[in-house]
């Protein structure tokens, strides 16, 4: 940000008061076509932190992609203090040829950051995007969903570590906050040790858009608008129970032991305890059923979806809740609660 607050990136500037939406050049396809992607700039009229807003580096991730376009293009930013930085869809070959990864080489944008101008394509289309949109932010949200087959109730994840990026996560307003560092060239590592506080949200499966999920994750930006002081007239908020998953102990992938079609008992965000069936693994003639118990009383934070499975294939991942948290998790589970029994 410059002394006058126009947003500057390599190319032009958005003056304070100004919000421009354009479409960015980071690489060029096979015929030599520009590869673009979509950012709206919206630098309020009064001073304020400035904050980015990232989905779809994983091109088949679509859930993001709406929550950041609603928080651009529908919410009232006329009183915004500060800037906002809006990238929808980061991964743009991905996202056309819908599908994780980007379609040359098969490489993950998301392990590509800060990138390099004079390395690989996917690098190069990295440091385009960190050297203009991410580095000049004072904090980040990115969004995706669990991969292609799989679904994950909305949950944060975050070095609790360090200071900026808890307090981000702790704003966003999450039950569940998974404490970790995070994997080199990810989004959220790298510009966190770049000094901008990053976290990442995971909420649903790829392939759609799942509204009940969009909704939560924009009332969770909206807290952090109201944490950081972007939003005079909100508050952050408090989710009613929270639970800090830090320890490699507190949670598990529960994999297949045996290959098979799956009945899965339980959906997203369920409460197993210790021997609850989470599922069973059948074969085509349902004489050699395979039963799965959970192994600890802990929360469904991600399940499978798509029913088939070889062995080693994850099934599910349980998170442990200390007892204050499982008693209030249990109430609101109860059969006089919602039920989220498959």
């Amino acid at each position: 940000m410059r002394d006058d607050g126009a947003f500057t990136y390599n190319g032009g500037k958005v003056a304070r008061g100004e919000t421009q939406n354009i479409r960015y050049g980071i690489s060029e396809t096979y015929l030599g076509d520009p590869v673009r992607i979509p950012v709206t700039i919206i630098n309020g009229e009064r001073d304020g932190p400035t904050a980015f807003l990232t989905a779809a580096a994983h091109g088949d991730e679509l859930n993001g992609i709406e929550v950041v376009r609603e928080v651009a293009h529908e919410w009232d930013l006329s009183n915004l203090a500060g800037t906002l930085v809006c990238m929808p869809v980061l991964n743009v070959p991905g996202f056309l040829a819908q599908q994780r990864y980007l379609p040359i080489y098969d490489r993950d944008l998301n392990r590509s950051f800060p990138g390099r101008e004079d390395s690989t394509s996917a690098k190069r289309m990295a440091a385009r995007i960190f050297d203009n949109f991410i580095l000049p932010c004072d904090f980040g949200i990115d969004f995706h969903t669990s991969t292609r087959g799989r679904t994950n109730m909305l949950h944060v994840r975050a070095d609790m570590e360090h200071a900026g990026t808890a307090r981000l996560a702790n704003a966003f307003g999450s039950h569940v906050i998974i404490a970790s560092g995070g994997g080199d060239g990810m989004l959220r590592t790298e510009a966190t040790a770049a000094g901008v506080p990053a976290i990442t949200v995971e909420m649903g499966e790829a392939h759609r858009f799942q509204r009940g999920l969009i909704d939560e994750a924009l009332a969770g930006v909206e807290s952090v608008f109201a944490e950081y002081g972007l939003y005079d007239d909100t508050a952050v908020r408090w989710p009613g129970w929270r639970t800090v998953i830090d320890d490699e102990n507190e949670k598990t992938w529960i994999r297949a032991d045996a290959g098979g079609i799956v009945d899965m008992h339980y959906d997203r965000g369920a409460l197993v305890h210790e021997g609850d069936r989470i599922c069973t693994i059948t074969n085509p003639f349902k004489d050699d059923n395979i039963t799965v118990e959970a192994p600890f009383t802990g929360l469904m934070v991600g399940v499978l979806e798509n029913p088939v499975v070889y062995p080693g294939n994850p099934l599910c991942h349980l998170v442990e809740l200390e007892e204050r948290v499982r008693r209030v998790v249990e109430r609101e589970q109860s059969p006089d609660g919602d039920s989220l029994r498959a």
